[in-house]
């Protein structure tokens, strides 16, 4: 057993990305936590997910854009305010996309559960390597229209994940966890 690595797990708490600010991870910083979130679960190796890194140029796009549409739509101005901040605010994100791969050996919610699988492996992954990251979506996630024009998603894919990653501005505290008895059901027969 690795005692280190246990208690990380055990005490490990995302950070609202609202709290997040620079320096960033650089590139070469990336590219292992990235690593390391594509070592997940993956029942028949379809890679059903992709990483879009998005660096503050194009997360003032995608707030621009969030803004547009949410006026196009005629959203109340808190809800598109809401979901504009989280790229306004960001100084880094990497959108965790679920890739649906055609196959009739692995059902449809394997792929789903590996790109989730991969979304909480990039928080860990960030958070392990001294940043502060947390994992949002919100209903610029869902929206089609934006994730088509910013985000250049292709049909059926869709956002698992906005993982923001940054230097945490405040110590997150954590919250009340699930009392075991209440979710673990022990079968011995």
């Amino acid at each position: 057993m690795t005692q280190t690595t246990l208690d990380f797990l055990l005490t490990r708490r995302s950070h609202s990305p609202k709290t997040l600010t620079a320096p960033v991870p650089t590139r070469a910083q990336l590219e292992p936590i990235l690593t390391a979130a594509a070592r997940v679960p993956d029942h028949g190796m379809l890679t059903p997910w992709r990483f879009i890194v998005l660096e503050r140029p194009a997360l003032a796009r995608l707030a621009a854009t969030v803004r547009r549409l949410g006026a196009e739509q005629a959203l109340p101005e808190e809800v598109v305010a809401k979901g504009a901040a989280q790229f306004e605010t960001s100084p880094l994100a990497v959108v965790v996309v679920h890739v649906p791969r055609a196959t009739e050996k692995i059902p449809a919610i394997e792929q789903v559960l590996s790109t989730g699988a991969a979304c909480l492996a990039l928080v860990n992954a960030a958070l392990a390597s001294g940043w502060g990251a947390g994992w949002v979506t919100g209903w610029v996630s869902h929206d089609p229209t934006f994730c088509r024009q910013g985000l250049d998603l292709a049909e059926g894919e869709f956002v698992a994940g906005i993982v923001h990653i940054g230097t945490s501005s405040v110590q997150p505290i954590d919250r009340p966890r699930p009392d075991l008895t209440s979710v673990v059901t022990w079968v011995d027969a």
